[in-house]
């Protein structure tokens, strides 16, 4: 389309020279769709790798008209099942088998830092982290048994929300000593499906104060501790229900208000971020982690197979595997980990 609106002609002139474009703008339209998938123009992780799209779906199986047109797309689907469906009728390996894509030898050596990593999908991260070679650090509020076994480092007693023990007890721990990779992940959210019958000005502002201060506290806090290493990246961990456009698909009949106003006001924060920081050449990238099989979602048991939710193990390398992408050029975007395409605000 960027093609054909920079040729657009008009009357005879254009009649005449039509046919000669043909070729020259599928010629284009190619060339461009590798580009149309990654975020914001940036450099799709496709090529990134040096290895096109087009050519490994082929390898796999897929048709190359199928293969481009999945190339083409930028951003991910609403509907959750639609999704889900769409990936297995394409053998979608991306979605479907992360394996196929993922290599975490990148993190070998690096020092990583991550919040909320004592359970779930945090957990998760930190054990796929460790196995990689990783030097990890992880910090929250406490432990858990199941950290402690991964003989990681643990910082205890930081809370997000608390200002004074993020500039002093988290800084400190890291000893003066930067990190190549910050993953904020401490998240929450309330068990009860809110509606106005029950609206909690409480628990609004705890989810508000934990998914969107808190990353934001964090990272701030390494940045002016000049504690993120030359080369180093952000990474927020986000979720869908912070898309306001992609509520009038997902939720219909409104509700969890504290929930989505907490993942939207990350979102901004995140961008924000995003902007400022591009003075130091530190990129900050929003994920959506897919649907994972964890306590967090546990409510939401009954719909974990039909939308394709995955164990934590799953989604640690789908978060990873973009972590991995983040760049000055794609700084500041908002990414689906389940199939790499963007999310709209």
């Amino acid at each position: 389309k960027n093609c054909l609106s920079r040729t657009r002609l008009r009357g005879r002139q254009g009649m005449r020279v039509w046919s000669s474009l043909i070729l020259g703008t599928l010629a284009c339209a190619y060339s461009a769709s590798a580009f149309s998938s990654a975020p914001s123009g940036g450099i799709p992780s496709s090529l990134r790798s040096g290895k096109l799209g087009v050519a490994s779906s082929t390898r796999s199986g897929l048709r190359p008209s199928l293969s481009l047109k999945m190339e083409e797309r930028k951003y991910s689907l609403a509907d959750q099942v639609a999704r889900f469906e769409r990936a297995k009728k394409e053998k979608n390996e991306r979605f479907l088998n992360i394996d196929s894509v993922y290599d975490g030898s990148y993190l070998k050596g690096k020092r990583v830092m991550i919040t909320g990593g004592n359970k779930g999908l945090g957990l998760a991260i930190t054990a796929e982290l460790k196995s990689q070679g990783a030097e990890v650090v992880v910090v929250g509020r406490q432990t858990s048994p199941e950290l402690d076994a991964l003989g990681v480092t643990v910082v205890e007693g930081v809370d997000v929300t608390d200002e004074d023990a993020i500039k002093g007890k988290l800084i400190d721990a890291l000893g003066g000593k930067g990190v190549d990779i910050l993953i904020n992940n401490a998240g929450y959210f309330w068990e009860e499906h809110e509606t106005l019958d029950n609206l909690s000005m409480k628990e609004d502002m705890k989810q508000i104060s934990i998914c969107a201060l808190g990353p934001l506290h964090v990272s701030a806090a390494l940045a002016n501790a000049g504690l993120i290493n030359d080369g180093g990246r952000i990474a927020i961990i986000s979720s869908q229900a912070g898309s306001a456009e992609w509520r009038f698909t997902q939720n219909p009949e409104g509700g969890d208000y504290g929930h989505h106003m907490s993942r939207a006001a990350c979102n901004i924060a995140g961008v924000l971020l995003s902007q400022e920081l591009k003075a130091k050449k530190i990129p900050v990238v929003l994920l959506h982690p897919g649907f994972n099989k964890t306590g967090m979602t546990a409510k939401y048991s009954h719909i974990w197979e039909v939308e394709g939710a995955v164990d934590a193990s799953v989604g640690a390398k789908r978060v990873l595997h973009e972590v991995k992408g983040i760049s000055m050029e794609t700084t500041g975007t908002f990414v689906n980990c389940e199939d790499g395409l963007l999310i709209p605000w």
